[in-house]
Order: C-alpha cells, then sequence, then structure tokens
C-alpha cells in the first residue's frame, strides 16, 4: 500500500495539480446519530511524511494510533474541514444522499478550493464546483483520501462519546452508534433515542425513546 501512495499517487500530485484533496465518510451503516466526512488538502511533501507516518484506511488502526495520526495531519494539512448529514436529514434523503452530501458540505467548505477532488468509492459527488477523481476503496489507495477518512472516523467518535453520556442504555462507547448484538437489544428494550435513524430497520420497529 505504501508503495502505491509513494510511486502512483505522489508523481501525479506533484506534476498534476497545485492542491488536492481527499474526501471521505464514515458512520454511513451506523443506527445512531449523524454521518460524517472529512475533506484534507495535502501537499506533496505532506502526503510523504504521512505515509512514513503509517497513515492507512482508518478501519486498518486502532483508536489510539487514529487519534496520533489525526493530530499529525491537522497539524500539517493546508487545510481540514468537517460536514455531515443529521440523521434527521438521513431520515429524509436516504443514507446514500446523505453520505454525499455530507461529502459535499466538507469539501466546499475548504478555503481555497483545492485544484481537484479524490473521492472515496465509485459515485461521485454532485454538483460539485471542481474536478473530482472517484477512487474504489480510495482509503486503501490514496493517501489523501486515508487522512480524511481518519480525521472523520476520529471527529464522529468524539462526538458519539459526548452523547454516550446521555445514553448509556445503548452502549455507544462501545459500539460507536453500529448495530451490536447489544445495541439491538437495547433498541428493544427502550425504543430508539432523539438521535437514533428511523428510517433504519432496527430502529423503526420501535417506539420512541422517552
Amino acid at each position: 500500500m505504501s508503495s502505491y501512495f509513494v510511486e502512483s499517487e505522489l508523481p501525479e500530485l506533484a506534476t498534476s495539480y497545485e492542491t488536492v484533496a481527499g474526501v471521505d465518510e464514515v458512520g454511513r451503516g451506523a443506527l445512531f446519530g449523524a454521518v460524517v466526512a472529512a475533506a484534507v488538502v495535502l501537499s506533496p511533501v505532506a502526503c510523504l511524511e504521512l505515509v512514513r507516518a503509517g497513515v492507512r484506511d482508518s478501519k486498518r488502526l486502532s483508536a489510539k494510533r487514529r487519534v496520533a495520526l489525526a493530530e499529525q495531519i491537522y497539524a500539517i494539512a493546508l487545510d481540514v474541514q468537517i460536514g455531515q448529514a443529521t440523521h434527521q436529514e438521513i431520515d429524509q434523503i436516504n443514507i446514500f444522499q446523505a453520505s454525499l452530501l455530507a461529502m459535499s458540505r466538507a469539501v466546499e467548505a475548504l478555503n481555497p478550493p483545492p485544484s481537484i477532488c479524490f473521492v472515496d468509492g465509485k459515485f461521485p459527488i454532485p454538483h460539485l464546483a471542481l474536478p473530482q477523481q472517484n477512487i474504489i476503496k480510495g482509503d486503501q489507495k490514496s493517501v489523501v483520501i486515508a487522512s480524511a477518512s481518519i480525521v472523520a472516523k476520529v471527529w464522529r467518535d468524539q462526538q458519539i462519546i459526548e452523547l454516550a453520556a446521555e445514553y448509556p442504555q445503548y452502549d455507544l462507547l462501545a459500539n460507536k452508534g453500529y448495530g451490536t448484538p447489544s445495541h439491538l437489544v437495547a433498541l428493544q428494550q427502550y425504543g430508539p433515542s432523539p438521535y437514533h435513524r428511523l428510517s433504519f430497520k432496527p430502529c423503526s420497529r420501535n417506539t420512541s425513546f422517552s
């Protein structure tokens, strides 16, 4: 993977574009909370530094390692922005559209806008006012996308941790809003909280929590 970053991506970044952003989202499959996207702009030099630091797909890193790398990304990135779509928006427009909306919000907040945006997955961000390139499994292939995946994961995890104190019955500290067996049992017992996605079947079968 590091070989891909150094030999394939970095020459392209250095010769083709002045600034490149990577964007990725997290929380798409969760039952609770927002879907969160991060957009990160890196110079070629910063890309190389982060490859050497061990940046990779956030799912392949421990929580402690993600936090440390996120701090390093913030320190050397040209810009980092977060976009999210709330659980209400997810219920209104569906999770697929909400994920694209969160990514759009993150990219459009970048200042100044990058020359191009590398987007994780096969679906382009609609109506984006700058060039974009989709990369399937981009968080495994692109250091700028991997950096965005780390920042988004750390930001969303912190958001869930803060909400976990209000709703301890759902074991959110452990599951981060995903549908683990204990989370599903809690939904059966207590019904959904005000932050659950009611358009998701495990939540819609229950009555509102009060």
